[in-house]
């Protein structure tokens, strides 16, 4: 998977298409990742002890990988991943500026 978490990645489908938001976790068996701030399910907690009260608590959901695109550090545009060996490591880049990422 291309995407990992702590990239910025622009939604490019779905309820919350063209707002951007930091990659939290990633599930690469699953092909999905969770983005901050959007795809927000809201759940209803019920409280637990005598006088608390019950609660909507908003949680990111799962998100399809080809759903989002990464935003490049450095040209700070949407493009897509590319793969290049650098100093015998391997190293991602930006295919539309050739930056690293």
């Amino acid at each position: 998977m291309k995407i990992k978490k702590n990239d910025i990645v622009k939604m490019k489908a779905g309820k919350d298409s063209g707002k951007t938001g930091k990659v939290l976790q990633s599930f690469p068996q699953e092909g999905k990742i969770t983005v901050e701030g959007l795809n927000i399910m809201k759940k209803h907690a019920k409280p637990r002890k005598q006088g608390e009260k019950g609660q909507r608590i908003e949680i990111p959901r799962k998100v399809e990988v080809s759903n989002a695109m990464l935003v490049c550090p450095k040209c700070a545009k949407t493009s897509r991943i590319g793969y290049k060996i650098i100093n015998g490591e391997k190293q991602r880049i930006c295919k539309k500026c050739q930056g690293e990422i």
